[in-house]
């Protein structure tokens, strides 16, 4: 290792030490006012931290819109939501040109801009919006710019989307297609609080004093970890472990597992392995941890893959869910 590789190792081992301090005390704060859910918080801070955007799935009065207004006051972003219906139209996302009058009697356009332009953005029951309004929203989460009247505006930075669903209710609803699920990092399922959970949601919830975040982090903190994230070296066995695992999902490749032939209409593409390279080493930064290791891919694997791969008609009818698919898939790389 030459001198400059060195200090650049040295560099990104100084930086992980200090922002492993303000990650804790970041998630302590969210712990303190959304409750009990671990795996969720978790999954929403590498989320955050890979730059990507996720898909919250849960029945209503989950504190799933708490949870973003609480990251939001923690990690010192902008944030929004958006209430996603029938009749929202792709202008009222994205931001329209509206015709100005001057002093002197002349006449301009001047762009007003959409809810989206936001470093976080909540984008509630976002399948009850038409497909139009859909994809205008999932386009931007892509190119991280918003094109109107010919000109290309980019969205502030950091911007992440963090949509809800309602998994119980389809009834005029939109289901996103699996090309636009794809441009979701994770698909986090919220369950319901055990016990012990419910209750200290009852006592705090209920009292005179509500437990208000205390911010932890700036925004341009959160980008510059966002950057040390990619900076983190991964080695051949995490690198091989995420192919054999994408690949393995895929019907039709020589690499398939049986599982995958006989259960999948599809499987996932190379941006599931993209999510999980960036998402693998978020993990191993959160936790601390200089280099992402095989057990951050093998953790990562459902949230990543559950919305990337297409279930068989037959499957479905003998009750195989995407969960029973990818543990079937994870043990192959253990």
């Amino acid at each position: 290792m030459d001198d400059s590789t060195e200090a650049t190792a040295d560099k990104v081992i100084a930086s992980v030490d200090a922002l492993t301090a303000q990650l804790a005390s970041a998630r302590q704060a969210i712990g303190e006012v959304f409750f009990g859910q671990d795996d969720v918080i978790d999954q929403v801070l590498i989320a955050l931290l890979s730059g990507g955007h996720a898909l919250l799935v849960g029945v209503p009065g989950l504190g799933k819109t708490r949870l973003v207004e609480t990251l939001g006051q923690i990690f010192g972003l902008q944030s929004k939501r958006i209430q996603f219906t029938p009749d929202l139209m792709p202008a009222d996302i994205l931001g329209a040109e509206v015709l100005d009058m001057a002093d002197d009697g002349s006449r301009h356009f001047r762009f007003v801009e959409g809810p989206i332009f936001t470093q976080l953005l909540m984008a509630d029951e976002i399948n009850r919006a038409s497909p139009r309004t859909q994809s205008a929203l999932l386009q931007a989460m892509q190119e991280r710019r918003v094109a109107v009247a010919g000109e290309d505006r980019p969205l502030p930075s950091p911007f992440t989307v963090l949509a809800t669903q309602n998994p119980i209710e389809q009834e005029g609803t939109y289901p996103l297609p699996e090309a636009q699920l794809d441009r979701f990092l994770f698909d986090i399922r919220v369950p319901y609080p055990d016990r012990a959970t419910e209750a200290k949601i009852l006592t705090v919830t209920t009292g005179v004093e509500q437990p208000s975040p205390v911010a932890t982090m700036t925004a341009a903190e959160l980008a510059a970890a966002q950057q040390l994230v990619r900076q983190l070296p991964v080695g051949e066995q995490v690198l091989d472990g995420i192919l054999r695992l994408v690949r393995a999902g895929r019907p039709g490749e020589a690499e398939a597992k049986p599982e995958a032939v006989q259960h999948l209409e599809w499987g996932p593409g190379p941006r599931a392995a993209q999510a999980l390279m960036l998402a693998s080493r978020a993990r191993a930064l959160l936790q601390g941890r200089y280099a992402p290791s095989l057990d951050d891919v093998i953790a990562l694997a459902e949230p990543v893959l559950r919305h990337r791969i297409a279930l068989t008609y037959v499957a479905r009818a003998e009750g195989v869910t995407a969960k029973d698919v990818i543990d079937a898939l994870v043990r192959e790389i253990r």
